[in-house]
């Protein structure tokens, strides 16, 4: 019997609450729900969540096994903490103003009771925000978790990214395909303009940060000389955006030919390719700069909780005037909103929008 037996037993169990006195298990979706409450609480309070995964070895994930599991959750966790299930099959814990230290020490109760070797379930625990981690990095002491299997701790941002559905695939690959084929000799001639106009490469790539936090080049054309980064220190005093994100209107390391590509947007045409690639999305928010992105405080890092994309609600409604705090709710705005139809929505606003648009980009 698998893994999965592991969760319909649970289930079962739960619908025979006269014979059983276990934790309430959710379910994949209610437990994810319940797990970005407590973020948010987090987020207002200033508080530590810590998050213990557990996966039970396939020898172990019988009806009996899950039972006897239950029951020792029911033992140990306290009336705020959440047990549900996870997608891939595992358990999940959520164990609100516990710090990480205090979650492996959950881990060890859990995993005593089993006999050392392959037959101990495996644990993983996610902290949250990540700068609240124990100085001890992970795991908790040896003493205290001795006889666990563990793996390296994931970061928070993966942890709370969303699945990317099958019907935002399917648009992202449709959409993509279609634009690469329109806009190939566009993109073509633009290269060619940036190559024969200012020494370099025409294509430019940078390091962004994507879904959970993964990092990706995007591919951009390149509209600044090639030496730009070098000076962006240097006109960081002058940024007409306030927070992490650099925006200068008349900023002197772009090319004449890039200020039409930025105006235009045409630059942002060969991340198309990023949405094939599944590194981007055609709707999502746009993904900033390793560095920017980083220095973004906890609650704005909720963005990354899913695909970064072409254009979002800041390019058709706030590029010019908002502040980054505005700019960061518009995107999780989307991400509470999003559908099909309103992803075709803002793809078909974004055009539009672009040609009004006087802000810095």
């Amino acid at each position: 019997m698998g893994i999965a037996a592991l969760i319909s037993g649970a289930s079962r169990l739960l619908t025979h609450r006269s014979a059983y006195r276990g934790p309430q298990v959710l379910t994949a979706e209610e437990f994810q729900h319940a797990a970005i409450c407590e973020r948010m609480r987090v987020d207002r309070n200033g508080s530590v969540l810590s998050v213990l995964t557990i996966a039970l070895p396939a020898r172990r994930a019988s009806a009996r096994d899950c039972k006897q599991f239950l029951a020792m959750l029911a033992e140990r966790l306290r009336l705020t903490d959440t047990v549900g299930a996870l997608a891939d099959g595992r358990f999940g814990v959520l164990l609100p103003d516990t710090p990480e230290s205090g979650a492996w020490k959950v881990a060890a109760d859990l995993c005593d009771p089993f006999v050392p070797g392959n037959d101990r379930p495996h644990c993983e625990v996610v902290v949250y925000p990540d700068d609240q981690r124990d100085n001890e990095g992970f795991p908790a002491p040896e003493d205290s978790v001795s006889g666990i299997s563990f793996s390296e701790t994931p970061s928070s941002d993966a942890f709370f990214a969303l699945r990317v559905s099958p019907w935002k695939r399917l648009f992202d690959i449709v959409g993509a395909s279609a634009g690469l084929v329109l806009t190939s000799p566009l993109i073509a001639g633009a290269a060619l303009a940036v190559k024969l106009t200012s020494p370099g490469a025409a294509f430019f790539l940078q390091e962004r940060e994507g879904l959970g936090g993964k990092r990706f080049q995007i591919l951009k054309l390149r509209t600044m000389r090639s030496d730009a980064e070098s000076f962006k220190d240097d006109l960081r005093m002058h940024s007409e955006q306030d927070g992490p994100a650099f925006k200068m209107t008349n900023d002197p390391r772009v090319t004449w030919v890039g200020k039409w590509l930025r105006k235009t947007s045409i630059d942002e045409l060969p991340q198309l390719w990023n949405v094939l690639r599944g590194e981007m999305s055609l709707v999502g928010p746009r993904p900033l700069p390793t560095q920017e992105s980083q220095e973004c405080c906890s609650w704005q890092r909720q963005r990354l909780q899913v695909l970064p994309g072409l254009t979002c609600i800041w390019q058709i409604r706030g590029r010019n005037v908002v502040s980054f705090e505005e700019w960061i709710r518009m995107d999780l705005r989307y991400i509470r909103r999003r559908s099909l139809w309103y992803d075709l929505q803002l793809v078909l606003a974004t055009v539009p929008a672009i040609v009004f648009s006087k802000g810095p980009r």
